[in-house]
């Protein structure tokens, strides 16, 4: 009994060899998978063909700068705002729209919206062109799991001069349908870089000219990165990984990574999935999960980047994002992303530091010779500056208009010069906190002085906290005779909702009409740097809150200029190197 017993308890040898085995195979797919990860080895890939013969390392600098008469001459900032009546491709009569908007040969993705035929998306794209005019096509989609994708109509709108549209409908060329669209062309500076500046695409790596691409290499055989993707020969895979990408469920795919470009293709169901996201495009990569078990990276692009090659994930910030899971280990490669974004970013500010002391040297050598043939300096020539506007004169309507006891320099000097109480005395009186003030400075950008202020303000409304964080930046300038001062506020509430859309701008204009008083004008509006649903209850709201500031600041300006003037004159002895610094040729 005990002998059957201990033959049925013990394992025969065969068994032992077996366990052994097994756990020997275990350990190794565990090494292999924790410290290989995946990665195309580098062996391999020579063998392969993905690293032949590179271009040297100052021709890729030289790649980077760009052709100077390739470089863009404008920006076009594209904000597709919404769409309505769209058709309903789905059984139950609704859509799944997303937008792809073409300029020249540059193509973004816009997010896509599920089950809605009048959609919002509140989305940037920010293209970069040579020269005007120049079409932009938004065509409408209809997003499908397996089938390809739907079209639900499109629109062509030229753009041919700078300048900016504001929000307009356009209509789709289908049996109904229209899409919004906010549209405004910038022009760049001389000789500027699209890199360097933030505006780069897709497809604007490096703009090679015929006569600096280095030689071809024959033998060289094309990698995924050329046979998929179309990327330039010299474009080779440093990492790869096995992963999928978020949309309506998880599409298996290969990660690709290379000193310019983050892609992904995935073939699932015969539905191929393409997409290339330059590191100049990228805000920000994080850890994320999916589904709460399945550890993921999430890819966010900056403002304007638009998606690329399939329609990215939204969010209520504007940004468009990438998600990836099923990685055999998500945090080496997270972190293998991330110092590739960190490497491209480093590579970029040394180019702008290179470029600077160019320029620098170019500034210095240039003033050396004029010095040494006796030319005329530059401080004895008339030079004239523009300056760009403190607020947005359109956004602004009239909310007062009467005249006040004071002239146009006693305001400024008793009010709002450094040493006055005013403001402290005014943010008392609304029950602010946390005042920080600034100093009056010059500035280059504007005529006159700035200034800023920092508190926090109670909020009214009930969709908003109890109170909120403020910024207010301030600019005044004053007349050369002193009689006219214009005093402009751009105030940011950080806390509220949609507080990141818009500012309140507000101008005083005061005139000097006798010699103890002035005529005062005050307008004051909001303007939207993007739009959103609140927009007209924000609008409206903004007004009226600043129209009961008024009130008050004026009804503690007239008792602090009282206080001072019947105390001991302050008027005379107001100190007036603030409002001579403020004072200027032009008003």
């Amino acid at each position: 009994m005990i002998e059957e017993a201990l033959h049925f308890l013990l394992p025969t040898w065969w068994e032992v060899e077996i366990t052994v085995a097994a756990a020997v195979f275990v350990i190794i797919t565990y090494w292999f998978f924790t410290y290989g990860n995946g990665d195309v080895d580098e062996n391999q890939a020579i063998r392969e063909g993905l690293i032949g013969d590179g271009i040297d390392d100052k021709v890729k600098m030289a790649q980077l700068k760009g052709d100077p008469q390739t470089n863009s001459a404008y920006v076009i900032k594209l904000e597709l705002l919404a769409a309505k009546n769209l058709i309903g491709a789905n059984l139950n009569g609704m859509s799944d729209p997303y937008a792809i908007i073409t300029c020249g040969e540059e193509k973004r993705f816009s997010s896509m919206v599920p089950g809605s035929r009048n959609p919002m998306w509140g989305e940037e794209f920010n293209f970069a062109v040579d020269d005007l005019p120049v079409k932009i096509n938004v065509t409408i989609y209809d997003w499908d799991i397996i089938w390809k994708s739907t079209v639900l109509g499109s629109v062509t709108v030229p753009v041919e001069t700078e300048g900016q549209t504001g929000a307009v409908w356009y209509s789709l060329d289908s049996t109904s349908g229209q899409v919004c669209l906010h549209i405004k062309t910038i022009k760049l500076p001389v000789n500027s870089s699209r890199v360097l500046n933030g505006y780069s695409g897709a497809n604007t790596r490096r703009r090679i000219s015929s006569d600096k691409q280095g030689p071809t290499v024959v033998h060289q055989k094309p990698g995924p990165l050329q046979t998929i993707f179309k990327l330039l020969p010299d474009e080779v895979v440093e990492h790869s990984y096995s992963c999928a990408l978020e949309r309506s469920f998880l599409y298996h795919g290969r990660m690709y990574v290379s000193a310019w470009h983050i892609c992904f293709h995935s073939n699932v169901f015969s539905k191929q999935m393409k997409v290339m996201i330059p590191f100049q495009d990228i805000d920000e990569i994080k850890r994320s999960q999916h589904a709460f078990i399945n550890p993921a990276i999430t890819i966010i692009l900056r403002m304007g980047a638009g998606g690329h090659g399939v329609p990215p994930l939204g969010s209520p910030d504007g940004r468009v994002r990438y998600k990836f899971a099923s990685f055999w280990n998500r945090n080496h490669a997270l972190r293998t992303l991330q110092r590739f974004a960190k490497n491209f970013h480093t590579m970029l500010e040394a180019e702008k530091k290179e470029i600077a002391e160019s320029a620098l040297r170019a500034h210095s050598s240039s003033s050396l010779k004029d010095r040494s043939q006796g030319k005329i300096s530059e401080d004895s020539l008339p030079t004239t500056t523009k300056f760009q506007p403190f607020v947005k004169e359109e956004a602004l309507v009239s909310i007062y208009n009467d005249t006040f006891p004071c002239t146009a320099e006693q305001f400024f000097n008793i009010l709002l010069h450094d040493g006055s109480n005013y403001t402290n005395e005014y943010r008392l009186a609304r029950k602010d906190s946390n005042l920080v003030m600034g100093q009056w400075q010059a500035s280059n950008e504007y005529d006159g002085q700035v200034r800023e202020i920092k508190f926090r303000s109670l909020c009214t409304s009930p969709m908003c906290p109890p109170d909120t964080a403020m910024t207010e930046y301030q600019h005044a300038l004053l007349s050369p005779d002193k009689k006219v001062l214009v005093f402009e506020t751009v105030q940011h509430a950080h806390d509220v909702p949609f507080g990141s859309y818009f500012e309140v701008h507000c101008k005083w204009r005061l005139e000097t009409s006798s010699e103890s008083s002035c005529t005062m004008e005050i307008k004051a509006g909001a303007h939207f740097k993007k739009w959103c649903v609140m927009q007209s209850k924000i609008r409206s709201g903004a007004i009226n809150e600043y129209k009961k500031e008024v009130e008050t600041m004026l009804e503690v300006a007239s008792s602090y200029i009282k206080s001072k003037t019947y105390g001991g004159s302050e008027i005379e002895n107001a100190p007036s190197s603030s409002s001579s610094v403020l004072q200027d040729n032009t008003l």
